[in-house]
């Protein structure tokens, strides 16, 4: 028969992959396998069970789902009834399914695993010289639930039960049956990491007190006069400063942050403040040497005071550009 000399093949090829390494489980694999299963009829089709013997071939679209193309044919079936006319008692019935299934395995691929697995799909039986209506065809849907057992990463022999349903009869027939089969290519499975041994410990020294760090911090307060933009003369000193330290402190960084008395529009003085902002950060850019880029502006309008609108003094104090900078030393 032609099922057992590929079933002899597959053990063969068994045999002489113990040496093999480079093929492995896991997405991109390709599965062959040769199987037999007992099938068990409907009562009313006036057949009797018989065997179904028959290879697939499986593509794993991931470590853990493929997709199955099967073919088998039935052996041992015979007719429940005595043809007319017929000497021979029951009839022999010719036939064969082929299938297609998605099958969802559980557990990790890996050699010396079993991997449980459902299945789901369709298939098309064909039988012929059947008593009650000759050629019988039927479409099925079928389900199953199985497993496998992988005594290497190529070697596998599985068990399984399908049910299935026909889509033209309403008739529901099941299949139970074993198989063997090989796993080519793949995705190798990773090494096991060494594990490393841990190293004697050794005495922990004591510990050294650290000085707390300290926090240093300028400030910058620039007075403007009304309505001006303009950085007087007296100011250039605490800008330079302010310059300096961050100098000192090159992870420093600041934002100058120009204000306004009440005196004006919103509009315009938010854009007054801008100015003001901007006219410090040139002097400590251009001036005094800092980068650009650790150096930020922004107005606020007045929206910020710090004195009494009010009175002429208390604009004056509002009329300002404000900067602090602080940096951590041991």
């Amino acid at each position: 028969m032609k099922v057992k000399n590929a079933l002899g093949v597959v053990v063969g090829s068994v045999l002489a992959s113990s040496s093999l390494s480079v093929l492995a489980q896991g997405q991109g694999a390709v599965e062959a396998e040769v199987f037999g299963k007992r099938a068990f009829m409907e009562s009313n089709r006036d057949v009797t069970d018989g065997n179904l013997f028959g290879g697939s071939i499986g593509y794993f679209l991931t470590d853990d789902v493929s997709l199955n193309l099967s073919h088998g044919v039935y052996r041992s079936i015979r007719s429940q009834d005595t043809l007319p006319g017929s000497t021979h008692g029951r009839e022999q019935i010719d036939g064969h399914l082929s299938t297609v299934e998605a099958l969802y395995h559980f557990g990790t691929p890996a050699a010396q695993s079993l991997r449980p697995y459902v299945s789901a799909g369709f298939g098309h039986q064909d039988l012929d010289n059947t008593f009650t209506r000759g050629d019988d065809k039927t479409t099925f849907a079928m389900v199953g639930a199985g497993a496998k057992y992988y005594f290497s990463e190529m070697f596998f022999a599985k068990a399984g039960v399908d049910v299935l349903h026909s889509l033209d009869t309403e008739n529901t027939e099941w299949q139970a049956g074993v198989g063997v089969g090989l796993n080519f290519g793949g995705g190798s499975q990773p090494a096991p990491a060494p594990v490393a041994q841990a190293p004697e410990p050794m005495p922990e020294p004591a510990p050294v007190a650290e000085e707390p760090a300290q926090v240093v911090r300028v400030e910058l307060d620039v007075k403007f006069d009304f309505d001006k933009a303009q950085v007087k003369e007296e100011s250039y000193g605490d800008i330079k400063n302010l310059a300096d330290f961050m100098k000192q402190y090159p992870q420093t960084s600041t934002t100058v942050e120009g204000h306004t008395d009440s005196v004006g529009t919103d509009t315009y003085n938010q854009q007054l403040s801008e100015k003001r902002a901007s006219a410090v950060r040139e002097v400590l850019v251009n001036q005094y040497g800092v980068e650009g880029q650790r150096v930020n502006a922004a107005g606020y309008g007045e929206t910020q005071p710090v004195a009494d609108n009010a009175t002429e003094s208390g604009r004056a104090i509002n009329r300002r550009v404000e900067a602090q900078v602080e940096a951590q030393v041991q």
